[in-house]
Formats: C-alpha cells, structure tokens, sequence
C-alpha cells in the first residue's frame, strides 16, 4: 500500500514527532535517514537542536507541530505528558499515534479521548531499545493497536525505525503485550541476577565463561514457551509433562541451601517457589507449571 503521510505529494512524505528523549530522538534520525520531512517539537526546545541541523523541521509549538501534518507521532515519558502536550490541540482530521509507554487503560482512554477531538488513533507498544532504530538486522519491532484505517494508511512510515506489526483494533492491546513481554524480561532478568549471584565468589568458574552456559541453557529452555501455551489452550496441563509440579519442587530445598552455601538471598526466587508449592498442596503435583496461571487469574482457569 501507498503511503500517503504527505500533506503534499509533491514533497517527501512528511510526519510530525512530538517528544524528543532518547527514543523520540532515535525515531527521527530513522525517519530522516529515510527520506522524511519531520517536523518535530519538545518542551525543552535545546533537545531538537541536533535533529534540526540533520534536516529535522523545529515546531515553535505542539499546536504548530501537530498542524504541519497529518500523520502525528507523540513519543513521552507518560500518558499524562502526551494529555499535556497536546491539551488545547486542533487534533480534528489527524492522525495521531502513541508510542508512548502506558497500561492498557491508558491507551483505551486515550484513544477515546483522541475520536472525541477528531482524530484517528493508534497505541505502540516498542519492543526495542534507541539504537536498534532504523537497524532491521536488529529485531526491534513495535506492536500496535487500534484504528486499523489508520494502521493500513501509514504502514510503510511506521515500518520505517522498526517493524510495525498490528495486534488488534482494541487500543489497548498492544500495551498489555508489551507489558507482557517485558515482564517476561525482567523475570529472566531476577533468574540471571541470581545465577551470577551464585557464582561470582568462585575464582575458579570464570564470569565471562560462564555466561555463555547461561545464555544458551535459557535459549533452550525457551522451548517450554511454546508447552505452556499449548497447556493453557488445551486445558490439560499433564499432556506431555517431564518434570512436573511434584519433582520440582522436590528440588527447592536444594536451590534454597545451594543459595545460603554461597551466602546469596534466594529472594527472588522464593514468590515463584510459593506458588509452585501452593500448586502442589491443591493436588497437582502432576501437572506443569502452566497451572500457575491459574493462581495468578483466579477465576479464569479451565
């Protein structure tokens, strides 16, 4: 599909971008690098000055910002900052997407708040880090969610700092996914920490050797992803089980006097021991660990 972000086909194809900290910045060099017109705005206006010399447009306002273009790109610290940014806005006919991080309550709100006002709009969630911008190779992508309209019209200038990918026409979506991912993230971040917590004491077992044994057993196991999924789908949670509930935790005392032997805290790691024990006690010991689920949604298992 054509993208159409140009308020004049005979020029490049243009967006406004408001909100210059260091992803905000990393999209416009993206955009730039590409051919864009941007126009861009910040409330503290120094930030813009480095994106104005690489061919960046300055907006004297957020209203000035938002009037250069149709296609408006709000990337802040909050949803209370995108609320004041754009408070007193003509936002009628626009199209505005945020990718600014927030629940999945925020971005409903938002968008609500946005049709209210006239405009089109659609939440992003970025599963990437400031310099992955503009890097396909790098695996950034952003998730979004809302007006599909507004998606299939600007996908080729949203495609541009990550790859786009649309997960629903709730705006609330993509929020929840990307708060989703990360949990998942820093929960590998606790286990990490703890490892490396383990083994540090030990002159003999090398940090920048051992890393590599962590990184790839944890890429192994990532495998058990795709089982749990299927467990929570399928409702049966022993289907194909090889270390269940009962056998692991079998084992805590083990990790928990491994963890005081080496003089660690297992503090982040005995909340998710309590719940497999809690699992145990409700007789399924035979089950995976997909039953925690359950204990974490009460009322939404099988």
């Amino acid at each position: 599909m054509t993208d159409n972000t140009s308020d004049d086909v005979s020029h490049a194809p243009s967006l406004t971008l408001v909100g210059l900290g260091d992803m905000g910045t990393a999209l416009a060099r993206a955009w730039l690098a590409a051919g864009y017109s941007v126009t861009v705005w910040n409330r503290t206006p120094g930030r813009s000055r480095a994106l104005v010399a690489a061919g960046a447009r300055p907006a004297a306002s957020a209203a000035a910002a938002v009037a250069a273009n149709t296609l408006v790109v709000t990337c802040l610290l909050d949803d209370a900052s995108v609320g004041a940014a754009l408070e007193g806005v003509d936002l009628t006919g626009k199209d505005l997407v945020d990718v600014t991080t927030g629940t999945p309550a925020e971005a409903r709100e938002r968008a609500a708040w946005a049709a209210a006002r006239g405009a089109r709009f659609l939440s992003g969630g970025i599963m990437a880090v400031p310099p992955m911008a503009g890097i396909p190779e790098a695996g950034g992508y952003v998730l979004y969610s809302g007006s599909a309209e507004l998606f299939e019209t600007h996908r080729a200038a949203l495609a541009v700092p990550f790859a786009a990918r649309f997960v629903g026409t709730d705006a609330g979506y993509a929020a929840l996914q990307d708060v989703a991912l990360l949990s998942a993230m820093y929960g590998m971040f606790a286990g990490v920490t703890h490892a490396f917590a383990l083994v540090r004491g030990e002159r003999e077992i090398p940090l920048k050797e051992f890393a590599p044994l962590l990184s790839g057993w944890l890429t192994a196991m990532a495998a058990s992803i795709e089982q749990t999924a299927e467990h929570l789908h399928s409702g049966d949670y022993g289907s194909g089980v090889v270390s269940s509930m009962a056998m692991q935790v079998a084992g805590i005392k083990t990790f928990v006097g491994t963890a005081h032997e080496q003089g660690v805290s297992p503090e982040l790691l005995t909340p998710y021991f309590d719940l497999m024990k809690r699992l145990v006690d409700d007789g399924r010991g035979a089950e995976s660990a997909a039953g925690i689920v359950d204990l974490l949604t009460p009322g939404e298992g099988r």
